[in-house]
């Protein structure tokens, strides 16, 4: 293909046009144009060239060229893609699928265009002298063909974090891209969206609301906590509600909020990471947010709410200050505001404090104080404060264990780790440890046993 004529076609893609936002398509892009627009001298040319092989270079350590557009490909949103999404593929505006069809044929070739196509250019018309020429030769090659393997190290990472059918689909549907023409496989595209989702909520099973300054976005989560409920010992009654209402969630039946509250190390956080890890296979998506960010809970809502997938919305150690308005932005999507909690969504949050607004004597003193400055009607603050907690349909309490069930906890840990210690030597040094740092709970029991664990190996080395 002539560059002239790539030029007008990347500058003709209108469904997937985002994907010119990518770092190495868009360098290619620039380079192309300022080419063809004459404003790249030999050693302007030489600079583009090799900056693009560089960012190639970092690319091609994990996947191919080729590997890398068609992932482009796989996880863009856009018109066509949300509509495959939702709509069955017959039922699609055919001037979508149309566009949608001559922009894959575009990006099909633009994975197989080589560096040759480039160097040749530029020995034609931007070398003068013989040494220019042998010099731009001696560029680095590099063909978007190519199609490198990936690791097995890295394709267990891969599947780590990005759940079982969307791999097996991903592998399929990338199988025909190699072999096929893009252009020709709109329908199957549309299978693939349908089954898997779009963008980012295709990709992850856990995300992070960040901000920037004033601006917030959903930041996919690589490496999320692995637990699975298969993983914990004891207060199986506590989880088994909260396994209830979330398979009820993703049936599509209506379920509550709920409000996970008690001692620290109890396993409150771990018990909400492992639902995801358990469920992602359904649809099940969890999105962190933290505290300070509670404000930005009505666009959170709005990039999720017409999503296929289900998604629990995480706060983890949720506690107010007497002086915060970042509650009033919970308390709303939890009841009672004018923008209603999506069916697709749940709240799900984790607290020390029973009453998660903190009280003062001094709301109290205020009931019947002299003070002219005192609220009148302070009661109703009170109210207010202790009102939050009550939002939840359901609570659940994770208490610190007894003796004897913190002891139950240690073995049935050391059990699964399969580490061989005396029963009796096993709780006198667990009592031990609970005393010397953190008191009873499933976190310490974890902890000893870690400790166990990596002191025996080291004894029988």
């Amino acid at each position: 293909m002539k560059l002239e004529e790539l030029r007008l076609k990347l500058n003709s893609l209108s469904i997937y046009k985002k994907l010119l936002e990518d770092d190495l398509l868009k360098n290619i892009y620039d380079f192309v144009e300022s080419i063809l627009s004459n404003k790249l001298d030999l050693n302007g040319f030489a600079k583009c060239y090799n900056s693009i092989s560089y960012t190639i270079s970092k690319l091609i350590v994990k996947k191919s060229i080729k590997d890398h557009i068609i992932d482009l490909v796989l996880t863009d949103e856009n018109p066509f893609s949300i509509a495959c999404e939702n709509t069955n593929y017959g039922e699609i505006n055919s001037m979508l699928v149309k566009a949608a069809s001559s922009d894959l044929k575009t990006l099909g070739l633009l994975s197989r265009i080589s560096s040759s196509v480039l160097k040749e250019y530029a020995l034609r018309n931007l070398c003068k002298q013989d040494f220019e020429a042998e010099v731009v030769k001696g560029f680095p090659d590099w063909d978007l063909a190519t199609v490198g393997e990936i690791n097995e190290k890295e394709e267990k990472c891969c599947r780590d974090f990005v759940y079982e059918p969307y791999i097996t689909f991903k592998e399929s549907i990338k199988e025909l891209l190699y072999k096929g023409e893009w252009d020709n496989l709109t329908r199957e595209l549309s299978e693939f969206y349908k089954a898997s989702g779009t963008g980012i909520f295709s990709s992850f099973r856990a995300f992070i609301w960040e901000r920037d300054g004033n601006v917030g976005s959903l930041k996919g989560i690589e490496s999320p906590d692995g637990a699975l409920l298969s993983d914990f010992i004891g207060y199986e009654a506590e989880r088994a509600e909260i396994i209830r209402n979330t398979e009820q969630f993703l049936e599509g039946y209506s379920a509550n909020n709920v409000l996970l509250y008690g001692d620290r190390g109890t396993g409150k956080s771990s018990t909400v990471k492992a639902l995801v890890n358990e469920y992602y296979k359904k649809g099940l998506r969890i999105i962190e947010v933290p505290k300070n960010n509670l404000m930005d809970f009505s666009k959170i809502l709005k990039q999720i709410k017409d999503r296929k997938q289900k998604f629990i919305i995480f706060i983890d150690d949720l506690a107010f200050e007497d002086d915060e308005e970042n509650y009033t932005s919970l308390k709303a999507v939890l009841e009672g505001g004018l923008q209603s909690r999506p069916s697709n969504v749940v709240i799900y949050a984790t607290s020390n404090r029973r009453h998660l607004i903190k009280e003062k004597f001094s709301d109290r003193l205020g009931l019947r104080s002299g003070n002219v400055d005192d609220e009148i009607r302070s009661q109703d603050t009170i109210q207010e404060k202790l009102s939050l907690a009550d939002r939840f349909g359901i609570t659940i309490v994770f208490s610190s264990p007894d003796k004897q069930k913190f002891l139950e906890i240690v073995e049935g840990i050391a059990t699964k780790r399969g580490v061989c210690y005396d029963k009796e030597k096993l709780k006198r040094e667990a009592l031990k440890w609970e005393m010397w740092y953190n008191g009873r709970s499933p976190r310490t029991a974890r902890q000893f046993v870690d400790w166990l664990e990596g002191n025996t190996k080291v004894v029988s080395s």
